[in-house]
């Protein structure tokens, strides 16, 4: 399926009820978004056909994601990844102008590799973004933008509050330092260099991750964490949608 792009459409921040990005000064270097939306949505059982299309707190989710991207004003190139030719029309409806649609692989580290391949010569920055993750904050993208132009790879992260324990077998734990461990979010955002090595290295050695962060991990080159410190959890289940359905209503995340 080919690459599709959108162009003349403003229906995405319109829909989004928003007035603009603020102008990025000139002297800043091109970033992209690549916005994750091509999961099977699997594990919502029947709930909904399709996660980031769910209407919550009156729009969808995507919506929701795109939203806070046009507010921030940091992004100026955005490459969506769709499963399938219905979803991408559905998705285009809300997306910024113009919006490079690029088809989706089996996997969600295919989906970013296809989107990677598609940048602008001339982007140098990227923040990878799963959809699902509706309750991102526009200052937070201002947040994340500032650090990656200083440490070139850093990850919006939450410090683990359980105690979490590896399970040995046959009743053997190891109970890991809680001090020391950290969940990963979304957005992940890097230099253009380091993630396309990144994800070269995970190619050449044929390895699975879960997230952008484990392919830098390959090239040993230090991840900044931003701590957040508000809601931001990822839609998997039928369950999750009731949960941000409401932080969404209730204003509960901010």
């Amino acid at each position: 399926m080919p690459r599709t792009q959108v162009p003349g459409q403003t229906p995405g921040p319109a829909a989004a009820g928003q007035r603009g990005p603020p102008q990025l000064p000139t002297n800043l270097s091109r970033t992209a978004a690549i916005l994750l939306a091509a999961g099977s949505s699997s594990r919502m059982k029947g709930a909904v056909a399709d996660k980031v299309l769910a209407s919550l707190a009156g729009k969808p989710v995507f919506a929701h994601t795109v939203g806070a991207f046009y507010r921030s004003g940091v992004v100026d190139t955005f490459i969506v990844t769709y499963r399938d030719q219905a979803q991408m029309i559905e998705l285009s409806e809300y997306a910024p102008t113009p919006t490079l649609f690029v088809p989706g692989g089996r996997e969600r580290q295919d989906s970013v590799a296809a989107a990677l391949a598609e940048l602008p010569d001339d982007v140098k920055y990227v923040f990878i973004h799963d959809c699902a993750r509706p309750l991102i904050r526009a200052e937070q993208l201002v947040a994340l933008h500032k650090i990656v132009r200083r440490e070139d790879a850093v990850v919006l992260a939450h410090r683990v509050t359980d105690t979490i324990k590896e399970h040995h077998g046959e009743g053997r734990l190891r109970t890991l330092p809680r001090k020391l461990l950290w969940a990963m979010e979304t957005p992940q955002v890097f230099s253009r260099k380091l993630i396309c090595r990144a994800y070269a290295r995970v190619a050449e050695r044929k390895l699975t991750i879960t997230d952008d962060a484990s392919a830098v991990e390959l090239l040993n080159h230090p991840i900044a964490l931003l701590e957040n410190e508000h809601p931001n959890p990822k839609l998997t289940t039928a369950a999750d949608l009731a949960h941000v359905g409401f932080l969404l209503s209730s204003g509960l995340d901010a």
